[in-house]
């Protein structure tokens, strides 16, 4: 039986949560939705990371605990393609680094939770830190997003609401499949 919400649970800084709640606020959505464009919005850039020389992947990599967290990244760039690079590796190393002490309960579309499994296998191949469950992956994946430039997150959205309605990221991937 397929569903069309999965329900997962998150693991972010109290920072990164305000954040999100005031992403949700300002573009009338609630913070899965924000969430589910958030995550859209990020693979791409997570795409694009290379594979640095100086962290191999390990046959056998570490299970990284769902516990970091991240508040933004002085100089930090964000939106499609902004993590790309050598900054863009550090930025999800100082992201994944750092505690994360709250718990956020998400529901996300049934295409867009399908995407986890493979952004924390890249993950692994950028950091070599295995990141373990799918809210792992999405907690990773999220905080790095929130990690960005706070305005030009809320412009990334306030475009892709303007296109449609709140969570058109999701409905994107439908038409894509």
């Amino acid at each position: 039986m397929d569903c069309e919400e999965v329900m997962l649970t998150v693991r972010i800084a109290a920072a990164e949560r305000a954040l999100l709640r005031e992403l949700a606020r300002g573009h009338g959505a609630d913070m899965s939705d924000v969430a589910a464009d958030g995550l859209i919005d990020v693979v791409p850039s997570l795409h694009v990371l290379p594979v640095p020389p100086v962290l191999p992947v390990r046959p056998e990599p570490a299970v990284l605990p769902v516990a970091p967290g991240a508040v933004a990244v002085a100089g930090a760039a964000s939106g499609p393609g902004a993590g790309v690079g050598d900054a863009g590796v550090l930025r999800l190393l100082r992201v994944l680094a750092r505690p994360a002490p709250c718990a956020v309960t998400l529901w996300l579309p049934a295409p867009v939770a399908d995407l986890l499994p493979l952004v924390g296998e890249r993950i692994t191949a950028v950091t070599g830190l295995r990141i373990g469950p799918a809210s792992a992956a999405l907690s990773a994946a999220l905080r790095f997003w929130l990690a960005g430039d706070p305005q030009q997150l809320a412009a990334g959205l306030a475009a892709l609401h303007r296109q449609g309605s709140p969570g058109l990221a999701a409905q994107r991937l439908d038409v894509a499949a």
